[in-house]
């Protein structure tokens, strides 16, 4: 990393609905991270699916990290929209071009059905990996697609190369991206930009150098470094963070209201909830009210590690 920028890390949720357990851990653990290092922390509001994020989700996702003590330096106010990726589509615009001047870019015209039956039955994290099937296409067979009308959504083709990285808290991870992410699409058919380009541009021209989110984005890790290295970007360092799952090894959702934020405030304090996730993330010994600064110095990957945990039950009531 180039030490001549200043330490910025950024906590970047989806308002989609509102946060629960799981993003809190991820949220406070993002916090700790950049505060013990003594740099900034930035706040994004990533807004791009105009069918499930609304205004206000923004203003209460932000009302309830200062209500639990995480605080920002940079980033969303209700001033300031540049901050939310809903209003950063020319920046997102700029880097498409730069890609599809290089040749990198193409359309892909495939229907779901198609891209089932088209593609690698999976990749290193259980997804699946498209053929390239539109990348030959020829200029007929595009006009032809067109005219039946199909609209196609735009890929990038990646090469045959390695991306290597070390993980501040999972160690070395390598992908080979033509195998394990295949062309990933960069704008949707109705014309969205998708989470890697946006993410990609959006780190970059933030001045992120940290990066901390749940190991399920692990892996989408190498296709954003290597994006931003085509994008004229210094790639941030990692730092994955386990999950918060039920005991039967289910992700927490907002889909199921898994321990939300509105029932949390009516149950706990902010100090009690937060050191309930300190002792979940093995930061204390023992549950008991905190405040997220009183974490601050002492605060350090060996003692997260890499464990998926059940979240902690919620048995205090609030004073």
């Amino acid at each position: 990393m180039n030490q001549t920028k200043p330490i910025r890390g950024r906590f970047a949720p989806s308002p989609s609905g509102r946060m629960h357990l799981g993003n809190l851990f991820a949220a406070l653990l993002a916090w700790l991270d950049v505060r013990s290092l003594g740099g900034e922390m930035l706040l994004r509001m990533e807004d791009l699916d105009p069918d499930r994020c609304r205004p206000e989700y923004t203003l209460q996702l932000a009302d309830d990290l200062r209500w639990l003590g995480l605080d920002w330096d940079l980033g969303w106010q209700a001033d300031k929209p540049d901050f939310c990726q809903s209003s950063r589509t020319a920046y997102y615009e700029e880097a498409f071009h730069k890609l599809a001047r290089e040749g990198l870019v193409y359309p892909c015209y495939c229907s779901r059905k198609e891209l089932l039956a088209a593609s690698a039955p999976h990749a290193s994290d259980g997804a699946r990996v498209y053929s390239g099937r539109c990348r030959s296409l020829s200029a007929r067979e595009k006009a032809a697609l067109e005219q039946s009308g199909r609209r196609p959504a735009w890929r990038v083709a990646v090469p045959e190369e390695t991306i290597a990285f070390v993980d501040g808290n999972f160690g070395p991870q390598s992908e080979l991206l033509s195998r394990d992410c295949g062309d990933f699409i960069l704008r949707r058919s109705d014309g969205v930009y998708a989470y890697q380009l946006a993410v990609a541009e959006d780190d970059g021209r933030m001045g992120i150098t940290r990066v901390v989110r749940g190991w399920d984005l692990l892996s989408s890790t190498p296709r954003q470094i290597w994006l931003m290295g085509k994008l004229g970007y210094e790639p941030p360092a990692y730092c994955h963070a386990p999950l918060l799952c039920s005991p039967d090894g289910r992700r927490l959702s907002k889909r199921d209201r898994d321990l939300d934020m509105g029932v949390l405030r009516q149950k706990t304090t902010p100090e009690q909830l937060t050191g309930l996730l300190a002792y979940t993330a093995g930061l204390i010994d023992r549950p008991e009210p905190v405040r997220p600064y009183d974490l601050v110095k002492a605060f350090s990957w060996e003692k997260v590690g890499t464990q998926d945990r059940e979240p902690p039950e919620i048995s205090w009531k609030k004073q």
